[in-house]
């Protein structure tokens, strides 16, 4: 069950929201509402999803009690063991196994394939967070089963991010919430989520998928240029879409998540860029990986190493395959060379010369995220870069750019940079109190931006209507 669903909009939401607001133990609530979340799209699955939260519960009170450091090592070294082990026998063992038999052939090992789990990337990292925080005593363990289980499952964020800390909402798990929901900013946050998924995202989504789908032969630049622009665009509002539909549904809870995008196409260099993407994962591997492993205090060398580990790592987070391993070295490497005097260089080039170095560097990079294996990848970079296929397009792909699509590619493009913001300065927020800082990341410079009513109100009808007459409603990360 997709969030941009009409079974989610008009039945679960409605019922839950009902149920949670009239409930005398809204913990309790969260929890079935959750769980029926999950087995609705996975069934059995959710079994290994409570058994992961029980084993990870007890090891963190364990935890929290140990005192000598080679015991809480010992434990916390279970966690992660338990954790990744699940993720990579899921994730990654099929991929292993068939790299061994092209690299070992005469000694074949079974070839693995396993339905991947829903959100088993997204919980498994807030499961190991959640493990490391408290062995750094940065939070106490959870003594309430309920309420660890209610942060791992809460349906907002447990199949698509954004990753959430325990430290992030463990006030809010405490509190009454009776009266600490922002139902109206959490709408505001879905509706706007919503237009961005519908109306951008899916709307563009097939002159991607077309142009990825031509046999290597017959795609000239132009369709490859067209078409890895319609996955920038695609990729970008898709899961931003969701992230803010996540953001919003834990507003009506009353729950703030970390704001998980900030425009990385107005980004003026990949380190920018990497700021301003999927910025939970981001600070989660800075924060458990790369300065763990000694961030850019041991020298050139080692902070090589380590943008190199945690780039290959985001890659392989993303996908059982070489080309995602590909596309997160790439980013790696253009972040080294940054950090390496491609910086310097960029400092003293115009703004406009820096946004499109980034966009086209992303947009390149986008090629090895969205195609289906490395040679299709390299085949189709190929074609991008052919200095004589810049042709008049095919006719399916000029088929498939009617007024709607074109619309979705121009609202894309100015919605991608802070357009919203500077449209809506004058209008002045409607809370009159400070927000909490937590609150504040998610608003603008005047403390938050108000969407008129009528605004809200057409674009919800509008994306209703599309989803209604149309059969095409994927979820990119589902696949992550």
């Amino acid at each position: 069950m997709v969030f941009s669903s009409i079974i989610f909009i008009f039945y679960f939401l409605p019922v839950f929201l009902l149920g949670y607001y009239v409930s005398g133990w809204r913990t309790g609530a969260l929890l079935v509402g959750s769980v029926a979340f999950y087995v609705w799209g996975e069934g059995a699955y959710v079994l290994l999803l409570l058994a992961l939260i029980g084993a990870n519960y007890a090891g963190a009170r364990a935890l929290d009690r140990a005192q000598a450091p080679a015991r809480r090592r010992l434990i916390l070294t279970a966690m992660i063991v338990l954790d990744l082990g699940v993720l990579a026998w899921f994730k990654y063992a099929g991929f292993l196994a068939h790299t061994l038999n092209e690299i070992l052939p005469g000694a074949p090992l079974p070839e693995l394939t396993h339905r991947l789990p829903l959100g088993i990337s997204f919980f498994t990292f807030q499961l190991i967070s959640y493990a490391v925080d408290v062995w750094r005593r940065a939070v106490p363990a959870e003594a309430s089963l309920a309420r660890f289980s209610a942060y791992i499952l809460m349906f907002p964020h447990l199949i698509a991010g954004p990753i959430v800390r325990y430290a992030d909402i463990a006030e809010e798990l405490h509190a009454d919430r009776r009266g600490s929901g922002r139902v109206g900013l959490g709408f505001q946050y879905f509706i706007v989520g919503l237009c961005q998924k519908v109306l951008i995202a899916n709307t563009v989504a097939p002159v991607a998928d077309h142009a990825f789908g031509l046999p290597p032969g017959t795609l000239s630049a132009t369709a490859a240029w067209l078409g890895t622009l319609a996955y920038t665009l695609q990729i970008y509002f898709d899961f931003c879409g969701y992230s803010n539909m996540a953001i919003g549904l834990a507003f009506m809870l009353g729950f703030t998540f970390p704001k998980n995008f900030d425009h990385p196409y107005a980004a003026t260099s990949l380190t920018d860029f990497w700021r301003r993407w999927h910025m939970s994962l981001s600070s989660w591997f800075r924060d458990y990986v790369y300065i763990p492993l000694g961030g850019n205090r041991g020298g050139q060398t080692r902070t090589v190493r380590n943008l190199l580990i945690v780039f290959f790592l985001t890659g392989l987070w993303h996908g059982a395959a070489w080309s995602f391993i590909v596309w997160g070295l790439y980013h790696g490497a253009f972040l080294m060379l940054e950090r390496y005097g491609l910086d310097r260089v960029l400092a003293a080039a115009p703004r406009p010369l820096r946004h499109l170095y980034a966009v086209a560097v992303v947009m390149v990079g986008w090629v090895f995220f969205r195609a289906a294996d490395l040679p299709q990848a390299l085949a189709y970079l190929a074609a991008m870069f052919d200095p004589h296929g810049f042709k008049p397009l095919g006719v399916a792909l000029r088929h498939l750019l009617d007024t709607e699509v074109i619309a979705a590619f121009v609202a894309g493009a100015v919605f991608a940079v802070p357009t919203l913001q500077a449209l809506m300065g004058g209008l002045k927020a409607r809370r009159s109190d400070a927000p909490s800082p937590r609150l504040a990341a998610h608003l603008d410079t005047r403390g938050a931006y108000v969407l008129p009513t009528p605004v809200l109100a057409a674009g919800f009808v509008v994306s209703i209507a599309v989803l209604v007459n149309s059969t095409l409603n994927p979820f990119l990360y589902f696949r992550f």
